[in-house]
């Protein structure tokens, strides 16, 4: 069932950026995010000398996905962990480094599904959101017991949403009479609290908030901010990664992170350039690619899917 509901976004693509570091044996991939395992699966296929090391923060995800992998026996670690936890894993499991990784950010097929984890505004279910349950606050612990002001600032940062304080007053009159506990309330909530005007754009008018509760209570930006940049220390010269991101602000990361490391850091002006200022990175990808319009019309999740690729031409020098 679960691959069946499953459809890895930009799969061809993310194997073609990685493919020229995963030939070699014994080449070491990372899926930062493994999910129901669709990328790792195709990646395991694809390179028969590699060996994976995936990560998921998410104890379900892990047992689902060890099913489907199990066929490839000792090629593939799955370890229970966040991404920013990467070095230390890696640390345990005696790689210090690696040739290609893997990421593909936001909310997996598996968690949009199960109506009870509380992710999908389109059905009724317990306001939790955590990505793993067994740790954290829920979004309704968020909801309820957060000051309005840092409510606010969660829905402009994270959701960019124009209309946050409105909807923040409308919580907080109502969580004083009730405390949120399901996602319906809310979403009726936000539909009621919001101007006609604003209820016309951009698809269900609960889009905004959901995904800015998502990301605080999973922390996802922060410890986004601490992963890309660990990621690309952790990469071989020759090395490549792949990411997908789903928003604008994941997206800025991980173009900023990708930018930096391929930039000349060196003063301007001089007439040879050392060593230690050359970039330690070549983007393979020209700004952000996009999926195609047939893959979007087989798997509408891929449509607001960002893909950037960056390989390690260089070691830091420190």
């Amino acid at each position: 069932m679960s691959e069946q509901r499953h459809v890895p976004v930009m799969l061809q693509r993310c194997l073609d950026l990685l493919a020229p570091a995963l030939t070699k044996p014994g080449a070491v991939v990372v899926d930062c995010t493994l999910g129901l395992g669709g990328h790792s699966e195709a990646l395991l296929q694809n390179f028969p000398e590699a060996r994976l090391v995936a990560l998921d923060r998410d104890k379900e995800a892990l047992r689902l996905s060890g099913e489907r992998l199990a066929p490839f026996g000792e090629r593939a670690t799955l370890v229970h962990a966040v991404y920013d936890e990467l070095p230390d894993v890696l640390d345990r499991l005696g790689l210090p480094k690696v040739e290609g990784i893997l990421f593909d950010l936001g909310v997996s097929s598996m968690q949009l599904d199960e109506a009870d984890r509380g992710f999908a505004y389109a059905q009724d279910a317990p306001l939790d959101m955590r990505m793993d349950q067994t740790a954290g606050m829920s979004a309704a612990e968020v909801l309820n017991t957060y000051p309005p002001g840092e409510l606010v600032r969660i829905l402009r940062a994270y959701g960019e949403e124009k209309q946050a304080k409105r909807i923040v007053s409308a919580i907080v009159r109502e969580r004083d009479k009730e405390p949120f506990t399901n996602s319906a309330r809310l979403v009726e909530l936000i539909r009621d609290a919001l101007p006609q005007a604003a209820k016309r754009t951009g698809g269900n008018p609960a889009k905004r908030t959901f995904q800015a509760l998502r990301i605080e209570v999973n922390g996802e930006l922060t410890v986004l901010e601490r992963a890309v940049p660990a990621a690309v220390k952790a990469l071989d010269v020759g090395g490549r990664i792949a990411v997908l991101s789903y928003h604008s602000l994941e997206d800025r990361l991980v173009k900023q992170v990708f930018a930096e490391g391929a930039a000349n850091t060196a003063p301007p002006g001089l007439p040879v350039v050392p060593e230690r200022y050359q970039p330690r990175l070549k983007l393979l990808t020209r700004g952000a690619e996009l999926p195609t319009e047939e893959e979007v019309a087989e798997n509408r999740r891929a449509a607001p899917a960002r893909l950037r690729g960056a390989q390690r031409i260089r070691e830091d020098l420190s």
